[in-house]
């Protein structure tokens, strides 16, 4: 299969020409060196996984750079951060423009190094693995917000996903789909060749205990986070599970959703869901091995809900934009009823709150949305329209503020 264009290369393109210096962020095998190698070949390239060119750039920076000249693009460059200052020379030296283009996979140690080394100097884009307006070929490249012009401009664009349990199983690793690549072996390279070297770079354990945690982390997918349940499976302290978990969130393998935070809900819960980025990953490790298998598990709704956050995600990071003070969930008892409430998604935009429930069924109902109006005693913000994210197959109102959408509409 032909390289998959990514929605983000527009605007990577642009930031590159009036920026100095251009960062990709994003997990190991999301496409960032093949972004690059495509859109511009004009560039030299090194790769600071190469352990002789990550010793010279650390003890002989001038010869690095006379070796490797302008344009540049440097591969998984937080291996050696210290590059960083020379790189900061360079830069001030001259008014060009994209003169360097970075790449890396542990995105906290790149902004450390970025805001300490070249700060105003650098710009910044997430890459994301393949989401599925990329596979599918749709060019629409707004963020997910259930307002009415997104609504509108969304319909224009619509294909059916008729392989939604495929994919969901596959992954959105480009790989994937560039080559007929067999899934258990590519998954089983990906944790022994990445994940492994990647984090025992960070953390000193033995690789049985890191996968049973990967494996424990994989199952809860979607969930509520107990760093103490993971503790207590895996046999380590609840410490370790803490800073265990920061750094897969660091290395973009999993996400940790927030709860939205206010004043007028004194009965919601502090506590944050975590997602991993890539749902194939997450049915390798947790050994389911087929579309079918896993559509007619006990785990469909939670790798359904997973899959359909991390598209969300990818709306927001291939537009260019930061999703972390703009999407969280809400899971508390401020509403008049017996047990606790949740709405899987808020998504705050412009003064509004948008709940968003992700469902499975192919059926929804106006029920669904029944935990809502707790939006309504925020008293500072207006509640938008309701979505139900489900399989049903067209655009359906389930109330004048609730609105049932096919998955089409991400």
């Amino acid at each position: 299969m032909a390289y998959i264009e990514r929605a983000v290369t527009p605007i990577l393109k642009k930031r590159i020409s009036t920026s100095k210096c251009a960062l990709i962020t994003g997990a190991r095998q999301v496409g960032k060196s093949t972004l690059v190698k495509h859109e511009f070949p004009e560039y030299n390239r090194a790769n600071f996984d190469d352990k002789l060119t990550r010793l010279q750039a650390k003890d002989e920076p001038k010869l690095f750079f006379l070796n490797n000249p302008c344009p540049l693009f440097i591969d998984e460059v937080q291996k050696e951060n210290s590059i960083l200052e020379d790189i900061k020379l360079k830069v001030d030296e001259s008014e060009e423009r994209g003169r360097f283009i970075l790449s890396g996979s542990q995105k906290l140690e790149l902004m450390k190094g970025m805001s300490e080394s070249l700060a105003g100097r650098v710009s910044i884009t997430e890459l994301s693995g393949l989401s599925l307006r990329e596979i599918h070929g749709v060019k629409f490249n707004q963020h997910f917000v259930p307002t009415e012009s997104y609504i509108s401009e969304r319909e224009k664009e619509l294909k059916s996903y008729q392989n939604i349990w495929e994919i969901i199983h596959k992954g959105s690793y480009p790989e994937l789909y560039d080559i007929d690549r067999d899934w258990q072996e590519y998954y089983s390279s990906y944790v022994s060749t990445y994940l492994e070297r990647d984090i025992n770079e960070l953390i000193s354990t033995d690789s049985i205990t890191f996968t049973r945690f990967l494996v424990a982390v994989a199952a809860r997918t979607g969930e509520m986070l107990s760093y103490s349940k993971i503790a207590g499976e895996i046999g380590v302290s609840e410490p370790t599970i803490k800073t265990w978990i920061s750094i897969l969130e660091r290395t973009g393998i999993v996400y940790l959703l927030q709860p939205y935070s206010a004043s007028a809900l004194n009965r919601a819960i502090k506590t944050p869901k975590i997602y991993f980025r890539d749902t194939g990953l997450a049915c390798y490790l947790t050994r389911w091995l087929t579309p079918d298998a896993l559509k007619c598990s006990a785990v469909a709704g939670n790798m359904f809900e997973t899959f359909m956050v991390s598209e969300i995600l990818k709306s927001y990071t291939n537009e260019g934009k930061d999703y972390k003070f703009n999407i969280f969930y809400y899971r508390g008892k401020d509403k008049n009823a017996s047990g606790e409430n949740e709405i899987d998604l808020i998504i705050e935009e412009d003064g509004y709150l948008y709940p968003i429930e992700i469902k499975m069924s192919g059926n929804p109902k106006a029920s669904m949305g029944a935990t809502n109006p707790v939006l309504d005693k925020i008293k500072e913000k207006s509640r938008g329209m309701g979505v139900i994210l489900c399989l049903i197959d067209k655009k359906t109102y389930l109330r004048e503020n609730l609105v049932a959408l096919p998955i089409e509409y991400v």
